[in-house]
């Protein structure tokens, strides 16, 4: 069975690095964790988490804990002393995707499951489990705080109020959560939900307003061509996104419609990318201070340099 399902292939086919993909999947795209990956996720202060909403609209979020609140009893089990908030609605069955990101030292794994377990947190069975190389990723020392939440999720619709729209156009970071089928009914594994980084200069996320739709644009630079997210979206449009303010702790959740842009005529003005994402915004949360984390003033990855001024 391939490492990649349909999405990814058909993908990695037209970017030409179809065949070269296959091997390296294989050998790096595991059923398990390795005991390197386990012992990274039980020293993280957060994870984030890709899952669906009731109505199957993937929304990515953060779980946050003091190290150990992640534990691996064994290689392909995972568990979690956080739950997530509403719009998501994790179940036992529930397919979802875990990012474990050090900010600091720019190390991140993945480990996407299914729900086997709920209580005041929750068990996953991993079902697929590799490693991503530390590009684009700013790194940050972060630190604990003693102040709370800032109050319930501000929701809103597809036109966003002054503050998100700010957090965006100010962002370096954030991460996007899709899956390779609405319906999430797949026996093959690999179609499970997935949650990525994406990480650029301030301002590398577009922001435009059609009408009373947000429309956001952003650049896909070279990575490590298993298209993931990309593989997801050529199956399933539907995706979430998380901004996160470091300073403040406040996280901004969206959740929409994608599309890959090929050959948009900006790749040729903006250096370092290789195509671009548009994503249609249908409905967001804001919560103020929604971590107990802070984190310092950014060290820009290496490869920012070589992606111009957007």
């Amino acid at each position: 069975m391939s490492a990649f399902h349909e999405g990814e292939r058909a993908v990695q086919a037209r970017a030409g690095v179809r065949d070269k993909l296959e091997a390296i999947g294989q050998r790096n795209i595991r059923d398990h964790m390795p005991d390197q990956h386990r012992a990274f996720f039980e020293e993280l202060p957060f994870l984030v988490l890709g899952a669906h909403d009731a109505g199957l609209r993937p929304w990515a979020s953060l779980l946050v804990g003091q190290p150990g609140f992640v534990r691996s009893p064994d290689p392909r089990t995972l568990t979690i002393a956080a739950l997530p908030g509403p719009p998501v609605s994790v179940a036992v069955g529930a397919r979802v995707g875990l990012l474990g990101i050090q900010l600091e030292t720019r190390r991140r794994n993945r480990a996407n499951g299914t729900v086997t377990g709920l209580d005041v947190g929750m068990v996953v069975q991993v079902e697929q489990s590799f490693g991503n190389c530390p590009q684009y990723i700013q790194a940050r020392q972060h630190a604990f705080v003693a102040e709370g939440a800032g109050g319930p999720p501000r929701t809103f619709g597809s036109d966003l109020p002054p503050e998100a729209a700010s957090l965006i156009d100010a962002a370096d970071t954030f991460f996007i959560a899709t899956s390779g089928r609405a319906e999430m009914r797949s026996a093959d594994t690999h179609e499970g939900l997935d949650v990525s980084h994406r990480g650029g200069r301030p301002g590398f996320v577009r922001r435009e307003a059609h009408g009373v739709r947000t429309v956001l644009t952003y650049p896909e630079f070279r990575g490590n061509f298993y298209f993931n997210t990309l593989g997801n979206l050529a199956q399933n449009p539907r995706a979430g996104l998380l901004f996160v303010d470091f300073t403040s702790g406040d996280c901004l959740s969206l959740t929409g419609e994608a599309e890959i842009l090929w050959d948009d005529p900006r790749r040729t003005i903006f250096a370092g990318a290789e195509r671009f994402v548009r994503f249609t915004v249908d409905a967001g949360l804001r919560v103020e201070r929604a971590v107990p984390l802070r984190w310092s003033a950014p060290e820009p990855a290496r490869e920012i340099a070589r992606t111009g001024h957007w």
